[in-house]
């Protein structure tokens, strides 16, 4: 009886309704340190090239508040985990 395998380096097969091809364009990282974390965005490149100066500052502002929350929000689930696990990062 043969086995079934998961295809390997079939490449991207070609876009449909029902496959659409997924590019990033927009990305959210956080990071922990110790008890110090950090949030971080960045934007494909292709995209950034297409805006203008005031839509990159517009984006830029909004991006900034977007990782002050999503960090934010992570350090204090962080901290809740400690309490309740009642250890330290």
């Amino acid at each position: 009886m043969a086995e079934e395998r998961p295809q390997e380096n079939q490449g991207n097969p070609p876009a449909s309704p029902k496959n659409p091809i997924e590019t990033e364009i927009l990305n959210v990282h956080v990071e922990r340190k110790g008890q110090e974390v950090t949030a971080n965005w960045g934007l494909h490149p292709s995209l950034k090239a297409e805006l203008t100066a005031e839509e990159w500052k517009d984006l830029t502002n909004v991006m900034s508040k977007v990782t002050g929350i999503v960090g934010k929000r992570f350090a204090e689930i962080l901290a809740r985990g400690q309490k309740e696990a009642g250890g330290t990062a």
